[in-house]
């Protein structure tokens, strides 16, 4: 899909960690961040279309999406934790083969189920193999959050997307035709962005729409968004993916991978609450 050089995507990111051209531009990067994060705080209370929006971001009530018991704390035999503190796996819910194959099938929702050209395009990234990994890192750290909350078998689960994630991008740029030593070089910088990425969108979920902004200029944009309307795009799509991520079952997605991903844009971004299931007392009423 890429109709640019791998080239230009590794020299930018190569480019952007030079210390030299870094400490030149540290400067300019947080007054062009200051301007757009004031721009969207102003957008976000001023503008009436994105106001109904704001308060379904920050609702406490996620907590009614998922009504079952969080399998995270499940406990563990005494054995079980030795091996897994040597670097071995213990036993698993699932057959560890099956749950590669869901992981891989997971992975392949972030890549092929997603528009990325809508993307570039509505946050005027440019079409290039760095612009796509940065698309579908946000992706996969989305799936990453919601399989950790399956206990040991989702954290066995996420290596193996992550795995798949690295097999992907050597495999397209060995078909760009990318020299070894490049590609080295090139896939080196990128795990380096990405463990830091995950770093700061972790923190950021936690937090605020201006952390998430913040985390989301950073990563996604790479400190190169100064229209507010981009960023405020962003988050309530990220914002409204993790909580439809929230609501689907995780039984299902340890066993099939399956992953469906809201459009960036919706008219209605309400739709993606659960419906509230009607109660009724001992009478039937």
């Amino acid at each position: 899909m890429y109709r640019r050089p791998l080239q230009s995507a590794a020299r930018s990111l190569l480019s952007r960690t030079a210390s030299g051209a870094a400490t030149r531009e540290a400067t300019a990067q947080e007054v062009c961040f200051a301007r757009s994060l004031a721009a969207y705080q102003l957008a976000r209370f001023s503008s009436p279309c994105s106001t109904p929006c704001r308060t379904l971001h920050i609702s406490t009530e996620l907590c009614n999406v998922k009504e079952t018991a969080n399998p995270a704390n499940e406990e563990v035999g005494a054995f079980t934790k030795l091996i897994e503190a040597m670097g071995f796996t213990g036993q698993l819910k699932y057959n560890k083969w099956q749950i590669k194959l869901a992981a891989l099938r997971m992975y392949t929702c972030c890549v092929e189920r997603i528009n990325y050209d809508e993307f570039f395009e509505q946050c005027s990234l440019p079409d290039t193999l760095n612009s796509w990994f940065l698309v579908a890192q946000l992706h996969v750290w989305m799936c990453l959050v919601r399989m950790r909350q399956e206990g040991r078998t989702g954290k066995y689960m996420c290596q193996y997307i992550v795995h798949s994630m690295w097999e992907d991008v050597d495999q397209r740029s060995k078909i760009m035709g990318i020299e070894a030593i490049q590609r080295k070089e090139s896939i080196k910088v990128m795990i380096q962005t990405f463990y830091a990425a995950i770093f700061a969108y972790d923190e950021a979920i936690l937090s605020d729409d201006k952390m998430l902004a913040s985390a989301l200029w950073r990563n996604l944009f790479t400190c190169q968004c100064e229209d507010p309307k981009q960023l405020e795009l962003m988050v309530e799509y990220v914002r409204k993916q993790m909580q439809y991520i929230d609501s689907l079952d995780g039984e299902d997605m340890l066993l099939t991978g399956e992953v469906k991903w809201r459009p960036l844009v919706e008219a209605n971004a309400q739709s993606i609450l659960k419906e509230v299931k009607p109660t009724y007392n001992d009478a039937g009423l």
